[in-house]
């Protein structure tokens, strides 16, 4: 199979690209740079400007372009840009495929439970609606450019959990603090997070492409989603630290983040990948301590 990548650079991609060309496919990544070699094509999504070349007659496309969502304040100006960078970029990528002779036979592209606004203790599935905020609209946009895609390319949108990774990411922050025994909870610490460690999501990612049945939205979370609170727990028990018994109080993450605390950081996602679960995906890790433990 040949699969072609954007945001081949972020946090996720070089995992992903690393484990397909480990399985023998054959990998090619869609650059803002000079390409290096026939595994790198240009492309300036801006600009709408793409090879048509790197994506004829590849087997499947998995995009994973975007701007940081954490990392800094939600001004007005960088919400336009998290908007910008996906959905401009989706669509430069649907336009180009709409154009070849012979398309690609699937597109996975990057969304986030964050679709789903703050579901409170609710569980949740693929089967339910669109939550409130800026996040939910963002994935809304974000899905629809994806779901243009030309007939006959099955589409699914990757709505992400917290992933667990060594290499950065949500626990790139936590870690010092929690290695110098000052981990909290945030806010009241009762809010879910739904996490995936890193390995079960590139092996869902994978498992997506080559399973004809799986369309539309999927969850890429654990089935065991836990609260901030015993999240916080965990992570201390497994660096072997202490952790604070007082949560960090949300007026001061709201004073610190803005509206990037509130939907991220304090919003509750008790989120189940149905569609993972009932088409027979097999994850490797379920118990977040485990998880935790993997990566790190």
């Amino acid at each position: 199979m040949t699969i072609v990548v954007t945001g081949a650079s972020g946090l996720l991609g070089p995992a992903l690209v690393r484990e397909l060309r480990a399985g023998g496919e054959r990998v090619v990544t869609l650059v803002r740079h000079a390409p290096q070699g026939d595994d790198e094509s240009f492309w300036d999504p801006a600009k709408g400007l793409i090879d048509p070349g790197a994506l004829e007659g590849a087997d499947g496309v998995v995009h994973l372009s975007g701007a940081p969502v954490a990392g800094r304040r939600w001004t007005e100006a960088y919400k336009r840009l998290l908007v910008s960078s996906r959905v401009d970029s989706t669509r430069t990528l649907v336009t180009a495929l709409g154009g070849l002779s012979a398309p690609p036979g699937v597109l996975v592209s990057a969304s986030g439970v964050d679709f789903y606004g703050d579901t409170g203790d609710r569980v949740v599935d693929e089967g339910d609606g669109q939550g409130r905020g800026f996040m939910a609209g963002l994935c809304r946009q974000w899905e629809d450019a994806a779901r243009a895609a030309p007939a006959g390319v099955r589409t699914a949108q990757m709505r992400t959990g917290l992933v667990l990774t060594g290499e950065g990411g949500a626990l790139g922050p936590m870690l010092p603090i929690f290695r110098m025994g000052l981990g909290a909870p945030l806010g009241s610490g009762r809010h879910w997070w739904s996490w995936i460690a890193l390995a079960d999501w590139v092996g869902a990612v994978r498992h997506i492409l080559k399973n004809p049945d799986i369309e539309g939205p999927v969850n890429l979370t654990s089935p065991t989603p836990v609260t901030n609170a015993e999240f916080t727990r965990t992570l201390g028990k497994t660096l072997r630290r202490p952790t604070m018994p007082i949560g960090v109080p949300a007026f001061a993450l709201g004073l610190g983040l803005g509206e990037f605390a509130r939907e991220a950081l304090l919003s509750s996602h008790r989120i189940m990948p149905k569609k993972l679960v009932d088409s027979g995906y097999g994850f490797a890790h379920t118990r977040l301590d485990q998880a935790l433990a993997a990566v790190l």
